[in-house]
């Protein structure tokens, strides 16, 4: 199996280490700074001092922009931090890899808040909304990737109409680093994705086939219906920079599908997650690769039977920093395989 931690020390991380040391490319932010965020407006008097980032996204962001000494907690982690940021983020205290209470939080007397998902602070979040962190004065920022309409989908994670892209992700990176007056950190950070995206975009043989793909990121057990990557989210992104196509139709951003759903779809590939989380068994890829090898019928679908199963950093199925990893992850092990020219 491809050793997921090698991939991602070698997907050029390193180089942005040194961030906080880029000379100034961008000006200092004028305060107070006003953001509209996830249609709320929020003003910032100064840069924060004692920042939380709730979800590993905005926990990532805040340390690849050199924060982690502005930073008084992080929480919710389905997998580890990145290799290269582990030294940064072992000065910042870790709450729980899981969700954590608002009390836990606030006994960090955090001034900022940084959030990934709806599901963490959102109208039906279980652990706070952004009404009772403004209530004791904590500002919130929601990444804007996640803000998606819960009308037509009735779960706390919402529909997408259109593809996700890297802007959404450029607009948050931007946004933080200018509530914090590190913009010129930000722009580089950005400069940095944007070469990388193009870079894989343009090493893709336009002559290749157009694949399809499934996302799958777990499932409770091999009976119960799977976690897959939407049409539109990252995933939908990552199979259409590497040329070919997401495989499920379903706009809901984590849509729940049964295996005789999947079978139909006859996915060219299966991109099976690697969390570090336990919270079920099948979080760990060899689980998924065992399930699909060895189940009568799922035994049969193209991907499975041409052993184009690939592993992927299950975090890079969200819309995060993670995503464009994920996909150099992909292209990888698919050209190793002789399925993406």
């Amino acid at each position: 199996m491809t050793n997921l931690k090698s991939l991602l020390a070698a997907c050029g991380l390193s180089a942005l280490i040194g961030l906080a040391a880029t000379p100034s490319l961008a000006g200092s932010t004028t305060y107070p700074l006003t953001l509209e965020n996830c249609g709320a407006e929020v003003t910032f008097k100064k840069a924060p001092e004692r920042a939380i980032g709730l979800g590993q996204n905005s926990a990532e962001i805040l340390l690849l922009l050199g924060l982690q000494d502005k930073m008084v907690g992080t929480a919710f982690w389905p997998s580890k931090v990145l290799p290269q940021l582990a030294e940064a983020n072992a000065k910042v205290k870790l709450l729980t890899v899981e969700m954590p209470t608002f009390e836990s939080m606030l006994a960090e007397n955090p001034d900022f808040v940084a959030v990934a998902l709806p599901s963490l602070v959102g109208p039906n979040s279980k652990i706070a909304k952004r009404d009772d962190f403004d209530k004791v004065g904590v500002a919130t920022y929601l990444s804007p990737s996640t803000c998606l309409s819960t009308k037509d989908v009735k779960d706390q994670y919402g529909s997408r109409a259109e593809l996700w892209n890297m802007d959404l992700l450029y607009k948050e990176i931007d946004e933080l680093s200018q509530i914090f007056n590190v913009a010129d950190r930000g722009q580089a950070l950005i400069a940095d994705f944007k070469a990388r995206e193009a870079k894989l975009r343009s090493s893709v043989s336009k002559d290749g086939k157009n694949l399809s793909y499934v996302f799958w990121f777990s499932s409770p057990s091999p009976s119960a219906d799977a976690y897959v990557g939407g049409k539109n989210g990252a995933s939908g992104f990552i199979a259409d920079l590497l040329g070919g196509h997401n495989a499920i139709t379903a706009e809901a951003e984590w849509p729940t599908v049964g295996w005789e759903g999947i079978i139909s779809a006859n996915p060219d590939v299966i991109v099976v997650a690697s969390l570090d989380r336990n919270r079920w068994e099948l979080d760990k890829p060899e689980a998924k690769i065992k399930f699909l090898n060895s189940d009568p019928a799922v035994s049969q679908i193209p991907a499975v039977k041409n052993k184009a199963l690939v592993v992927m950093d299950g975090q890079a199925m969200n819309p995060t920093i993670r995503t464009i990893y994920g996909a150099e992850q992909v292209a990888e092990q698919l050209k190793a395989l002789g399925l993406l020219k």
